[in-house]
């Protein structure tokens, strides 16, 4: 009697283990989030006291989001070393805005227009802010940290492609 049992447990296992079904619909929903990470990126970007951005060029493809978290490694204060991304539309002059942005204290260096895809706000030591965006369409784009005379070291580009 008892091997009767045990064979019936044992084929009410392997049975209820083998539903197709249900692993269809697990492959289904491990496709479905593939597909939305795709078309997702997250890019950490880091500063530090010597006025450096970790990465000098970033990568995405055109309308991708990209979740950017720019950390300061340094210790120095925000008003003394403060640090910022900001993402330049096309054909922007680097230099022009740049002596805009340092005109801009009372906004944390980013001044008034339209010449920005993304910026953040400003961080100091120890600190780290992150945000979201669309990657614009295909080209090359500047991005630089507007906080005074930083953008001249602080500086890379966003690769769309």
């Amino acid at each position: 009697m008892k091997k009767i049992i045990t064979v019936l447990f044992i084929a009410f296992l392997t049975f209820s283990c083998n539903d197709k079904p249900a692993s269809k619909k697990v492959e289904t929903s491990k496709k479905e989030n593939v597909v939305k990470k795709s078309n997702e990126i997250a890019i950490i970007l880091n500063s530090n006291d010597q006025m450096q951005f970790d990465k000098k060029v970033l990568s995405a493809s055109p309308g991708q989001s990209i979740t950017l978290t720019l950390n300061h490694t340094g210790r120095g204060n925000k008003m003394i070393m403060g640090h910022n991304f900001v993402l330049l539309k096309k054909d922007v002059d680097v230099d022009v805005f740049a002596r805009k942005a340092v005109e801009a204290r009372d906004s944390e260096y980013i001044p008034e227009g339209d010449e920005m895809i993304a910026y953040t706000g400003l961080i100091g030591g120890g600190e780290s802010i992150t945000i979201t965006f669309d990657a614009p369409k295909q080209g090359v784009y500047n991005f630089i940290c507007t906080f005074p005379a930083h953008y001249q070291l602080m500086r890379g580009q966003l690769i769309v492609k």
